[in-house]
């Protein structure tokens, strides 16, 4: 009986330590997410992909691709300034804990398991800035679809340092319907090697 009561304590312990660390988390994205429009602009943008690709005639879909490319600009304007902003925070308050699960202080606890949250926002906005510019040459569609992809894995980075892994993951899926693994082999090839070489400790 007392080892199924510690047990409980333990877990609940735990609990609320987790549940006071992630809302320190949440605050600090917050805080800088705020200065911006980034939600909306993504909103506008994979909305306005969506009705692009639904549309039966050419001419209609070029017209909204050349109506979202003022929204892309605005975009990758923003959430430059945003990671360079974020950027400025220490070290203590950016790492984010490698581990599925969320231990309260691992980033203290096992630093050599935690990737620079500030390293992983650099990375996604040379990414959106990238597919913006269009350097690979991609038809809309393709380039919407990377476009996508990059902001989803974005996403899924902020939802990982909020919370865990494990829980970004699963918004993910019930969101878009999108498997982590599928996000990281649908954005670009530049991407992908940064993103993977950070979040596997390299």
């Amino acid at each position: 009986m007392d080892i199924i009561i510690l047990a409980i304590l333990l877990a609940s312990g735990t609990f609320l330590l987790n549940a006071k660390e992630q809302r320190k988390r949440i605050a600090l994205l917050g805080s800088h997410l705020s200065n911006y429009q980034i939600e909306k602009l993504m909103e506008a943008l994979t909305g306005g992909y969506l009705r692009a690709l639904g549309e039966n005639t050419d001419e209609r879909r070029t017209q909204i691709w050349n109506l979202l490319s003022t929204t892309e600009a605005q975009l990758t304007e923003q959430f430059s300034r945003f990671a360079a902003d974020f950027a400025k925070e220490p070290e203590a308050t950016t790492r984010v804990s490698r581990l599925a699960m969320a231990i309260p202080f691992a980033e203290k606890i096992l630093p050599s398991f935690t990737f620079d949250m500030r390293k992983a926002l650099a990375i996604h906005a040379r990414g959106i800035a990238h597919v913006v510019q269009n350097t690979s040459h991609l038809s809309p569609k393709d380039r919407a679809f990377m476009m996508s992809a990059e902001l989803f894995l974005m996403q899924h980075t902020c939802h990982w340092f909020c919370k865990s892994k494990t829980i970004a993951t699963a918004r993910m899926l019930a969101r878009h319907q999108t498997p982590h693994e599928q996000l990281v082999a649908s954005v670009s090839a530049e991407t992908r090697n940064a993103y993977l070489t950070l979040i596997k400790g390299g």
